[in-house]
């Protein structure tokens, strides 16, 4: 008889896991209160893989060069709760006319610069970015891209803050916003 109480106890623990584990996966745009904690934004509609590679541009009399993957389950640290998102993170590497690398998040790790998707807007074939900035916060903001076709993405950045507003930042770090701050930039897929 123990056995059998057991057996039933194992399958009722089973089948509420899997429902709780399933009730946690939520689409990619779930508003941020129904998100529970621990959650995962899940790309289930595979909006965010027609994006990934890489893409050059020029602007300015600089090379961009954006390298574009796809994170499954990246953690989003808030101060109210953690959960996952599926996710575009960009790396780049911006180079002048001379080619001379002016900033490089690619090879360089620079942990300080992140470029990561937050949101799409599927019937604009739209993925939206959160900037962290430069150095010190400089230039943080939102960046939009928009497929355009299989090899071409438009690019938009609207920086919320391109000055300094803090004293913390040390003397002599360099300050310079090195991505384009423009509307409908086109960049190529390599």
């Amino acid at each position: 008889m123990k056995t059998i109480y057991f057996k039933i106890i194992i399958i009722l623990g089973l089948i509420v896991n899997t429902i709780s584990c399933k009730a946690q996966t939520l689409p990619l745009n779930t508003l941020m209160d129904d998100i529970p904690a621990n959650g995962h934004l899940k790309d289930l509609n595979n909006e965010l893989s027609p994006y990934v590679g890489t893409y050059k541009a020029s602007y300015g009399g600089n090379e961009i060069i954006l390298y574009i993957t796809k994170i499954e389950n990246r953690l989003e640290e808030r101060t109210n709760k953690n959960f996952y998102r599926d996710a575009l993170v960009v790396n780049y590497v911006v180079k002048n006319s001379s080619g001379i690398i002016l900033q490089d998040t690619k090879n360089n790790n620079l942990s300080n610069i992140e470029l990561y998707s937050t949101r799409t807007r599927p019937t604009l074939n739209t993925v939206i970015f959160y900037y962290s900035g430069t150095n010190c916060r400089i230039g943080w903001g939102d960046i939009f891209l928009k497929k355009i076709n299989n090899t071409q993405i438009s690019w938009e950045y609207r920086p919320d803050d391109i000055v300094l507003t803090t004293g913390d930042c040390p003397q002599g770090t360099d300050k310079t916003i090195y991505l384009p701050e423009t509307k409908d930039l086109i960049f190529t897929k390599q």
